[in-house]
């Protein structure tokens, strides 16, 4: 099947009970046991729920992947994974990781005496020089968050297999439609299933998805033993989400392309950065490793005044955290995604008091360009 009709009909997607086009919400903590010697597939909801389990079987399909897991949040399914390593493991990590991931690495994973070295994953080179005997994990996004940096998926892969490194590819900017990091030979992929999977900004939920059994045994003991699932309702609420992925991604995307080549022609405007540009370091990467170049992207203003007016005038593009809704959204890095990451860190990290991240949605795009217009008094 090709992917548009994965999303309809890949996966469990009939009650196989009354033939419901859809799994039901299966609302219950429990379930009963027949037998003292022969417990049920299910038992206890925090180990399994048949909504859930269904949403689980349609991101590991999409992704090409054995098996997935769906968390309570992005977060959740970040730190969950994170939870395979050990005390004295070291990661390397993209340098401008989502200011979430900063924090935990650095706040939390810290202390547990696990260690991570930031580094430009543009360069492969950096990656390899940045590697030690105790290292365990290679973290990446690509393209990242909020600078939409690309990282050589194929190269990483093939060097951290060589050295028995397991790679993580935070996936949410692109979703399975665009990239799938397992096929390029990544271990695990991450998602903030809040964005463009479920797509609506109705539901907080995250995925991990690999290939490899053994790997998937551990992440679902993590999973089962830490508990931060995927409730019932929102699994259903994600898994209708999910079903116009390509459709909703094929729209925003389509009008982002249109945006940016508008936004580059203004002079308030001093850099835009997005893979879809030919001017884009990381474009031809990106294209040999994705089938397009998304709908979020960031772009610098000419000064922190002309920043505020666009932020608090735009009128159509929501100022709020997150992205990949059916509603466009302007984001500020420097106090929203990235506010956790000190000042002097964000500097070097190029997220400046003048950049901005807009995830497209669904509306017309020349009614998103008049509204940009009159924000920014073009």
């Amino acid at each position: 099947m090709k992917f548009a009709t994965k999303l309809i009909h890949g996966g469990q997607t009939i009650d196989p009970r009354t033939g419901a086009l859809g799994i039901p919400i299966h609302q219950t903590s429990t379930f009963r046991q027949q037998s003292v010697d022969n417990f049920g597939k299910y038992d206890y909801a925090r180990s399994d729920n048949p909504s859930r389990e269904a949403l689980e079987e349609a991101i590991a399909l999409l992704e090409g992947g054995t098996r997935g897991f769906a968390f309570a949040s992005g977060m959740a399914a970040i730190t969950s994974t994170l939870l395979i390593f050990s005390a004295g493991d070291h990661l390397v990590v993209c340098d401008d990781v989502y200011g979430g991931t900063y924090r935990a690495l650095t706040g939390v994973f810290s202390r547990l005496g696990i260690t991570s070295t930031f580094v430009d994953a543009t360069s492969v080179e950096a990656i390899a020089a940045a590697i030690r005997p105790e290292t365990k994990g290679i973290y990446l996004e690509t393209p990242s968050n909020p600078l939409l940096k690309v990282t050589d998926l194929r190269a990483v892969a093939e060097l951290a297999r060589a050295r028995g490194i397991v790679t993580l590819v935070d996936n949410t900017f692109m979703t399975p439609y665009l990239q799938r990091p397992l096929d390029l030979g990544c271990d695990i992929v991450l998602h903030s299933g809040t964005k463009f999977l479920s797509g609506h900004s109705d539901v907080i939920c995250g995925f991990a998805v690999v290939r490899d059994t053994e790997l998937g045994n551990r992440i679902r003991y993590i999973q089962n033993g830490f508990g931060a699932i995927l409730g019932p309702q929102d699994s259903f609420l994600a898994q209708r989400g999910l079903k116009t992925l390509k459709i909703r991604m094929d729209q925003s995307q389509q009008s982002t392309i249109k945006i940016v080549q508008w936004l580059g022609e203004q002079k308030q405007v001093r850099a835009v950065h997005y893979p879809g540009l030919a001017s884009h370091p990381g474009h031809a990467v990106h294209n040999a490793q994705a089938d397009g170049p998304g709908a979020v992207f960031s772009f610098e203003l000419d000064s922190f005044e002309t920043t505020k007016r666009l932020l608090e005038g735009a009128r159509l593009s929501a100022f709020a955290v997150s992205l990949g809704g059916v509603e466009s959204i302007i984001s500020y890095p420097a106090r929203m995604s990235h506010a956790s990451v000190p000042p002097d860190e964000r500097t070097r990290k190029g997220i400046t008091d003048t950049l901005v991240r807009l995830s497209v949605g669904l509306e017309d795009a020349d009614d998103l360009i008049a509204d940009m217009a009159q924000a920014m008094g073009v």
